[in-house]
């Protein structure tokens, strides 16, 4: 029987039948978030009762016939052609653990579970993907194939009609017909929610062979797909506005300016005591002009006792400086009549968080996540998971990217807020994967915790003394001293947590294999570089008559003397005929461009500090085999330990600035050569060969080999478990 039937009992199946067959409509088109400098998936959302009609018949017919379906599935399971060697798999994602402070901290004594995990098996290096970003590596885990086969190359791509960026991993399209009535805009069809990422991730091809697999918080899963398990999507997984994560702040500080990442909102505190705002949302799909929707709240400020009282969608909250709320449910009406709401609501959650109320009045609010209670897209398979886990813990973070790192880059937050952000989102990922890893005796299950990666990005600055992010840091020197050891005290309460899994899976059981991986490292990013400005400079972008700057997004560029452009954390794309618009490379000579390029920029040196930049330029041509190889950029940058891609260039801003210093918070990073950021792989089974440094492609071939069946032909990863 499947996990989800097995564990997930069925007296609750009419409801989820409802929830996951209820049409989806209509596309609500948000800018661009910064969260990884880049736009959103977009939000569908559920719409007619025309639609909850059909959704209910289609639930009583599919409920009749799951007798049938389930005697099928019974006897037309495939089984492993071999025994398998384990019973059941725990894999327990660590994003970003970097193996060299993995050893330090080793020796240093703070990583006893880990340590004891290594001596019983092995303890490695695990090669990351070209590029060395999430998306990508955990996309290559998943499907044990390289970029050219999965169809993942970066958090961004670029749109080859209008040369602005899309998000690399999810496409959501409105529906193609609308009811035009008056002002409004009524959409008819459901949506098309499309996960780009190609191939078959293993867990699809152990649900085939009747293997258990609990997928939780894996990158890349979003929109998720149907198999046979359990799984909760994660990175791309959008708010409410369509973006990868766009946070608000209101204040009566004044001049609000602009925020990179977030809303700021000026407010005027009333008679002393009082502050009436509106929480934006998204646009209405429902209007034909696109208003934002907006909900009404106030707060009653009680200055004396560093306090004051939340009043959103008709409850009371009571806010304390300092503190993160509980989340709160959100309710925006979509259409409205002279007797009230009469139509179709979107519901979502958010957390406030009081910051100052004496003397000026500042409150920030995360991102307005999707409610897992009430999902306006789905975020699980199946679609009834996520409100399972909701009902038995609570509500929790399903945006993405749900770290608030922006909001601690544009000082909003400040430290032990945004660690306080981390380890509450931690808090609850982490009981849901000891939910599922006791409904898990035997099978497969997985869970991606991201805190690290987050983490490392924001606070490596305190571990790389004279970082430029430092120089005018304001903190004294024991907030100094303490925020030097969060990166180390990381590791440690991560390593505790794989102690608790010790305690609940015996590791000296050959049955069971518990192993701890990442999806790479870490280096300092100390400085950036902006490649379109180094393109331009060197004639390869031109912009229009009479400007000296692009402005964002390629404003000002002359697309018809442009012939590469740099876009993402790591690629650079030609302009060429045929692909792009407005193409000014013939195909032919593009390979030939690719390595001059190449070459030009392989040993940049940054002239400011007289070193290497780029340790090397890789014309993908000459990296990537496979369907999707066209899709690629057309070179992958491979940067030193120390220099990225810079803020002004990811966000294709063109001006005469090649090298300049990061003073972000955003401190560290891993979008720079492969080879200098490998992840981790620790395990308590020997599975190191001799001759084959593991990479993270070798996990899934070396899965499906631990339960007996033999991986697909076209992976590239190869099995890591010794021949009997």
């Amino acid at each position: 029987m499947p996990l989800v039937t097995a564990a997930l009992h069925p007296a609750p199946r009419l409801r989820p039948w409802l929830a996951t067959c209820a049409a989806l409509g209509a596309l609500l088109i948000a800018g661009p978030a910064e969260a990884y400098v880049g736009p959103g998936a977009g939000i569908a959302i559920a719409t007619t009762a025309l639609a909850f009609v059909v959704s209910l018949v289609l639930a009583i017919f599919g409920l009749l016939l799951w007798p049938l379906r389930y005697v099928y599935r019974l006897v037309s399971r495939k089984r492993p052609p071999r025994p398998a060697r384990v019973k059941r798999v725990v894999l327990i994602g660590l994003d970003g653990l970097d193996p060299e402070l993995v050893q330090r901290f080793m020796d240093a004594g703070r990583l006893p579970h880990m340590k004891r995990l290594a001596a019983k098996g092995a303890f490695s290096k695990l090669r990351t993907t070209f590029p060395a970003m999430s998306p990508v590596a955990w996309s290559s885990f998943a499907t044990g194939v390289n970029p050219a086969k999965h169809g993942i190359y970066d958090f961004l791509v670029r749109d080859p009609n209008t040369y602005l960026p899309d998000l690399s991993s999810a496409e959501v399209k409105g529906p193609k017909r609308h009811l035009s009535l008056g002002r409004y805009r009524i959409p008819i069809g459901p949506p098309q929610i499309r996960l780009l990422r190609k191939s078959k991730p293993f867990w699809k091809i152990l649900g085939q062979y009747q293997v258990p697999c609990s997928i939780l918080r894996v990158p890349i899963t979003f929109p998720p797909e149907s198999f046979e398990g359990t799984l909760l999507s994660a990175m791309c997984v959008p708010d409410l506005e369509g973006t990868q994560g766009t946070f608000s702040y209101f204040t009566d500080c004044g001049d609000v300016g602009d925020a990179i990442g977030g809303k700021r909102v000026s407010v005027k505190v009333e008679a002393g005591e009082r502050v009436h705002a509106n929480l934006e949302g998204p646009a209405n799909p429902f209007l034909k002009d696109g208003r934002k929707l907006a909900l009404p709240f106030s707060v009653a400020l009680e200055r004396g006792r560093s306090r004051a009282t939340l009043r959103i969608c008709g409850i009371k909250h009571l806010l304390e400086v300092g503190k993160f709320s509980e989340w709160v449910p959100l309710t925006f009406p979509l259409l409205t009549g002279p007797l009230g709401i009469v139509g179709p609501k979107l519901r979502g959650i958010c957390r406030f968080r009081l910051l100052e109320v004496k003397d000026r009045f500042r409150l920030y609010v995360t991102p307005l996540n999707i409610d897992p209670e009430n999902p306006v897209m789905p975020i699980s398979h199946p679609k009834f998971f996520a409100t399972f886990l909701a009902k038995l813990y609570g509500r929790y973070a399903t945006l993405g990217l749900a770290e608030d790192t922006w909001a601690l880059n544009e000082q909003v937050l400040d430290e032990d807020a945004f660690l306080e952000q981390a380890w509450a989102n931690h808090a609850e990922r982490e009981a849901q994967f000891f939910e599922m890893l006791a409904r898990t005796p035997r099978g497969l299950i997985t869970c991606v915790f991201d805190g690290s990666d987050r983490i490392s990005h924001m606070f490596m600055r305190y571990l790389d003394e004279g970082h430029p992010a430092m120089a005018n840091d304001q903190s004294s020197s024991a907030d100094r001293e303490r925020y030097a050891k969060v990166i180390e005290d990381t590791y440690a309460r991560l390593d505790e947590m794989v102690g608790r899994v010790l305690t609940d899976v015996s590791i000296d059981d050959p049955r069971n294999l518990v192993a701890v991986i990442s999806d790479h490292g870490f280096k300092t990013f100390r400085r950036g570089v902006n490649l379109n400005s180094w393109l331009l400079a060197n004639g390869y972008l031109a912009l229009k008559e009479g400007h000296a700057t692009s402005g964002e997004w390629f404003r000002h560029v002359d697309w018809e003397r442009t012939r590469a452009f740099a876009l993402g954390l790591g690629g650079i794309f030609l302009n060429v005929v045929g692909r792009e618009a407005q193409g000014q490379v013939e195909a032919a000579a593009a390979p030939l461009l690719a390595e001059e390029i190449a070459r030009k920029l392989t040993g940049l040196v940054d002239g400011d500090l007289g070193q290497v930049a780029i340790r090397e330029a890789y014309p993908s041509h000459k990296i990537y085999k496979g369907p999707y190889a066209e899709d690629a950029p057309d070179l992958v940058i491979g940067y030193a330990a120390g220099w990225r891609a810079s803020w002004e260039g990811v966000r294709g801003v063109v001006n005469a600035t090649i090298f300049d210093d990061n003073t972000k918070a955003w401190s560290g990073d891993h979008c720079i050569d492969p080879e200098l950021v490998p992840g981790v792989f620790i395990c308590n089974h020997k599975l190191l060969p001799a001759d084959h440094e593991p990479a993270i492609s070798d996990l899934a071939p070396t899965l499906l080999d631990l339960f007996g069946i033999p991986a697909p032909r076209y992976m590239d990863g190869k099995s890591l478990v010794p021949a009997q």
